[in-house]
């Protein structure tokens, strides 16, 4: 992944903030299942965006929220201002070693260096501690929500294929095997809410400007003929793929 589309997406902070889907509750349980029961539990959240999940985690225990794009960094800082937030990335985590429970990634793992990244996370983490990345994902299995990617030909639009369990993280000495979980995540919106929602996708943002219109277009006018989508509000159905992995 390039560098430039992974900081596209602070051209655009406030509005992914307003439109992407949060994270579901019972995923980001699972994530933390392994240090759940840790008295004094601290969490990181890495990549942390403008804090979609960094507000899931904030309920359960004290976070720190970590995130290169300025812009991004700003529109957390905005909506969470007593989390503690600071400039950094994966690969160079401005905390010290040994000092998080838990490290958990909301779509993002897929921008790192995971040969350097690893280790950095390794570093911060606690004896027992957890690394588990979240990713919110459409559930292609269901016809028409399949009917919406083929009519705007998004190829890089992340589907969720239920045949396909084969996420994971890297191998790496630090950790032991990684595990694999796969929860829905169904969210109300409208045909006018997908369609900003999609606009806030990296393919959208880096896209030729008559491209992308053409693409949402597409997908208007698909949705509009869908009795599942055309009369109002309905529910699109998500679901929340989480890998996770121990250290050792």
């Amino acid at each position: 992944m390039t560098t430039s589309r992974a900081r596209s997406f602070g051209t655009a902070a406030a509005e992914y903030a307003r439109h992407r889907p949060e994270y579901a509750d019972n995923a980001v349980d699972w994530a933390l299942e392994p240090v759940a029961a840790r008295p004094s539990l601290q969490l990181l959240d890495l990549a942390a965006g403008t804090g979609k999940l960094t507000g899931a985690l904030h309920t359960r225990g004290p976070v720190i929220a970590v995130e290169p794009d300025p812009a991004m960094l700003a529109e957390l800082r905005s909506r969470f201002p007593d989390v503690d937030a600071r400039e950094g990335n994966a690969e160079s985590i401005p905390l010290p070693d040994a000092s998080v429970d838990a490290v958990l990634v909301g779509q993002a793992w897929h921008w790192f260096d995971p040969e350097r990244a690893l280790p950095e996370i390794a570093r911060v983490l606690r004896p027992g501690g957890v690394l588990a990345a979240l990713w919110n994902g459409d559930d292609a299995n269901v016809e028409w929500v399949a009917g919406y990617h083929k009519a705007a030909a998004l190829i890089e639009r992340r589907v969720r294929d239920r045949a396909d369990s084969g996420l994971r993280l890297p191998e790496h000495e630090a950790f032991e095997a990684s595990e694999h979980a796969v929860l829905p995540n169904p969210v109300r919106t409208t045909i006018d809410g997908l369609v900003a929602t999609l606009g806030t996708h990296s393919w959208a943002l880096v896209a030729d400007p008559a491209d992308r219109d053409a693409a949402l277009a597409r997908v208007r006018a698909y949705l509009a003929t869908r009795p599942e989508t055309s009369a109002g509000e309905f529910e699109l159905p998500l679901v929340t793929d989480v890998v996770r992995m121990l250290r050792r």
